[in-house]
């Protein structure tokens, strides 16, 4: 769904839409598998750092592989039953290289330290 750039007062709304649309056809690309229904994930962020939380039944750590571009996050798991890849869009732009993760019972945690939204240039 493609809107302009303005302020709009339902932001929020569409973005929830958009979400649960993404979720519903498992994922951001359609060429990507998606965890369907056994997965749910989260992003949280504050004023320092963004974190993601996903619920990934039946997946073993070392089946999981997590990259990170800087703007969104891609979590793919090959398990003798399926495979799944999942794309996260962040709501900021994060330091990839400060990523720390846990997973714990099916739980997988990431965390990121958020960069500045833009660099300064110096102009000779």
């Amino acid at each position: 769904m493609r809107r302009d750039d303005r302020d709009d007062p339902f932001d929020d709304i569409f973005d929830e839409i958009e979400r649960m649309m993404n979720q519903m056809t498992g994922g951001i690309d359609a060429g990507d598998a998606g965890f369907g229904g056994d997965a749910h994930v989260s992003v949280y962020e504050d004023d320092d750092e963004i974190r993601v939380v996903a619920d990934l039944p039946g997946v073993d750590k070392d089946d999981l592989t997590i990259q990170c571009d800087g703007r969104r996050v891609t979590i793919a798991a090959t398990t003798d039953h399926s495979d799944y890849k999942e794309r996260i869009e962040l709501p900021a732009r994060v330091d990839e290289h400060s990523a720390s993760a846990t997973f714990n019972n099916g739980v997988l945690e990431v965390e990121f330290e958020r960069t500045g939204s833009s660099a300064d240039i110096d102009l000779s």
